[in-house]
């Protein structure tokens, strides 16, 4: 299997950023974890969006392996797979005890379990050319799944009219991610590539729009904290940490204590 494409600089000059703003893409979540590490805690955070991460990684890895001319794909994914692995091994030595069995039990079902059934049904199931595709509408399917992802944030900014979930740097580089892994798939006429980042494009420059927007808005962020108490901190987890938790009820309770008034 060729390395590189040389036939093709367009497919090497876009693999080669493709790989330098995706790299970026990687770190982005090192804040949080370095708060995770400072304060010996993963307060409101899930390992849900790192665990996918390296699930997708595999897969394209995996993917990679079975095409030719498409080395980059291997050499992005495979720091991906090392980086999310570091990631998810913080979560679990901090984590809650709840919350490391739920990490350990979607690690061992979806990248344990969910890869070795596709790897073996792929194998025993399709050969050859057939294997590709099978493999391919899976990658295509699960990064769309991914790409959609975003939405939720997309409701949570035009229903705060605040910008303070959606980055606008991370939202910059997801959207060149998009662009860079597109012509990289459209020029190798590799659709399983080029498509899902069609749908990555058009997410991240609907964030960007919602960012030039919202962000001279008053924000009602204080009402949604209050009804959405609970669904925040999921949000939180590849955006760094947005805020410190309150802990207003437990200066009540203690406000209560100390109130002459209840000695009476």
């Amino acid at each position: 299997m060729g390395m590189f494409d040389t036939n093709n600089p367009g497919v090497l000059t876009f693999g080669l950023l493709g790989n330098i703003v995706s790299f970026i893409v990687f770190l982005a979540p090192i804040p949080t974890f370095y708060r995770i590490w400072k304060k010996k805690s993963t307060e409101g955070f899930s390992s849900v969006p790192y665990v996918v991460s390296l699930f997708s990684a595999m897969l394209w890895i995996y993917y990679a392996t079975l095409k030719s001319n498409v080395f980059l794909l291997i050499t992005i994914n495979a720091f991906g797979c090392f980086i999310e692995t570091l990631y998810i091994a913080i979560f679990l030595a901090y984590g809650t005890k709840q919350a490391r069995i739920a990490a350990l039990r979607l690690l061992i079902l979806m990248n344990f379990g969910g890869f070795c059934a596709i790897l073996l049904l792929s194998h025993f199931l399709a050969q050859g050319a057939n294997r590709v595709k099978v493999l391919g509408w899976i990658c295509l399917t699960f990064s769309v799944s991914v790409f959609a992802a975003p939405l939720s944030i997309v409701r949570l900014v035009i229903k705060t009219k605040s910008v303070e979930f959606m980055p606008i740097y991370l939202s910059l580089f997801l959207t060149l991610n998009a662009v860079m892994w597109f012509f990289y798939g459209f020029l190798l006429k590799d659709y399983y590539i080029a498509f899902p980042n069609v749908l990555g494009f058009i997410f991240g420059i609907l964030q960007m729009i919602l960012y030039a927007v919202y962000r001279k808005s008053t924000p009602v962020v204080s009402e949604v904290k209050q009804a959405d108490d609970v669904k925040l901190p999921e949000l939180q987890v590849d955006i760094q940490k947005l805020g410190t938790p309150t802990h207003d009820d437990g200066k009540t309770e203690d406000h209560r204590k100390e109130d002459p008034l209840s000695k009476c």
